[in-house]
């Protein structure tokens, strides 16, 4: 029998700012119309409390915990609240909720919050049910169990049939998104090796081209990928350019489940070192900036077409599974080159307006694999046993995340 899609939070994990959605969580297009959530049900039961959220038809939304008060809220996007509902309040019937209340947060995100005292409770999950669509916060108490009824020994428990375990998407940082939500899985992926033909990208100071890097690392990657039994599609396959704009384009038109950009970095200080990843966002970091600044050096755009392009990249949907799919390549990267190799810095994951990145239908990423600037990594990248363990590193973080999503 099928599941529901849970993710369950432990108290006293780190908190997740509500301001962080902002960024790094954005709604769906605003051109998308909004759903109306039409009622909020909540019900006590004896080992824990339900909070149903009834809404129109699928939305994403995500969860966190705050404290001063305590509270749990969810936020629903692409929504509007029924006027009906508008400030309405419950007082829930158990001792560890104060109440629950259900607002326009804006003018096109409903949020719900539980203010309780986290003192008293366990844990919460909160998780999509369907046909009607809705969401379910569950709020168990920090109350020991009735024990099980005895069974004497001439009237043994009826066996149960045998199930077999379904995997369940586990959520991204921010909670569910619309692909875990509808239980969607991996088979087709986009490598994109970055730059070539007449733009080698990055030059170390020996003369290697970040451009044959890349491309190396890439078919690496395919042959790792195609022996899993996933579908691979590389932008290129040799020495030829390909605009900046059209490689993103390649992976809509392929219909691409995931699209991976493979680039080596660099740096004025040569002694930067280090590998990290990049999901599509804006940046107040004025070395991501600079880092964008290089990438995006061969786009043909035109500062007229500025404004639809800010329009994208607030409208991307994917934020919450880019940045999702970085991290876990990113973790991997940095674990699997430090079994093999000493001094391998990882400098993080962040959101970068990256042209590579714009108008992709998929979870996209950008990886920075090394540092050609670097004398070390640069020798480092010339070895096709540590362009091995590149492609490695990026597998195994690609399956993590094909893992999360149930399907691995």
């Amino acid at each position: 029998m099928a599941r529901p899609n849970r993710t369950a939070n432990r108290l006293g994990a780190p908190l997740i700012l509500a301001s962080s959605v902002f960024l790094l969580a954005a709604p769906p297009p605003p051109a998308q119309s909004t759903v109306e959530v039409y009622n909020l049900r909540s019900y006590t039961h004896p080992t824990y409390a339900r909070v149903v959220i009834d809404i129109g038809k699928l939305r994403e939304f995500s969860s966190a915990e705050l404290k001063d008060p305590d509270r749990i809220y969810v936020d629903v996007y692409q929504a509007r609240l029924n006027p009906i509902l508008q400030g309405k309040t419950y007082v829930a019937r158990c001792d560890y909720i104060k109440e629950v209340r259900i607002a326009q947060k804006n003018s096109t995100t409903v949020r719900v919050v539980a203010e309780l005292d986290l003192a008293k409770v366990e844990r919460y999950q909160v998780f999509p049910l369907f046909d009607p669509f809705r969401v379910v916060l569950d709020i168990f108490p920090k109350e020991t169990a009735a024990a099980p009824p005895t069974v004497t020994p001439d009237k043994p428990p009826p066996a149960e049939p045998e199930e077999k375990p379904v995997k369940l998407p586990e959520p991204t940082a921010d909670g569910y998104s619309m692909a875990r939500q509808l239980g969607l899985g991996i088979q087709r992926v986009v490598l994109d090796p970055g730059h070539g033909g007449e733009d080698p990208g990055a030059i170390g100071k020996k003369g290697l081209k970040e451009k044959d890097v890349v491309l190396a690392v890439s078919a690496e990657l395919r042959t790792l990928l195609v022996a899993k039994g996933l579908e691979v599609i590389m932008t290129r396959e040799s020495d030829i350019s390909i605009p900046l704009e059209n490689r993103p384009v390649i992976a809509n038109q392929q219909k691409a489940d995931l699209f991976v950009s493979i680039h080596a970095n660099a740096n004025r200080n040569r002694k930067k070192r280090g590998v990290m990843a990049f999901y599509l966002n804006f940046s107040p970091d004025p070395q991501i900036n600079e880092i964008a600044a290089l990438e995006n050096a061969t786009s043909t755009k035109r500062i007229g077409e500025m404004q639809d392009t800010l329009k994208k990249i607030v409208q991307n949907s994917k934020i919450l599974e880019s940045r999702d799919l970085a991290y876990k390549i990113h973790g991997n990267l940095v674990k699997w080159l430090s079994q093999h190799y000493t001094e391998v810095e990882s400098l993080g994951v962040r959101g970068g307006p990256f042209w590579v990145l714009i108008g992709g239908e998929m979870p996209s990423v950008l990886v920075e694999i090394s540092h050609l600037s670097n004398a070390q990594e640069e020798e480092r990248l010339k070895s096709p046993s540590y362009r091995k363990q590149v492609a490695l590193g990026i597998y195994e973080g690609i399956l993590e995340y094909m893992r999360s999503l149930g399907k691995g």
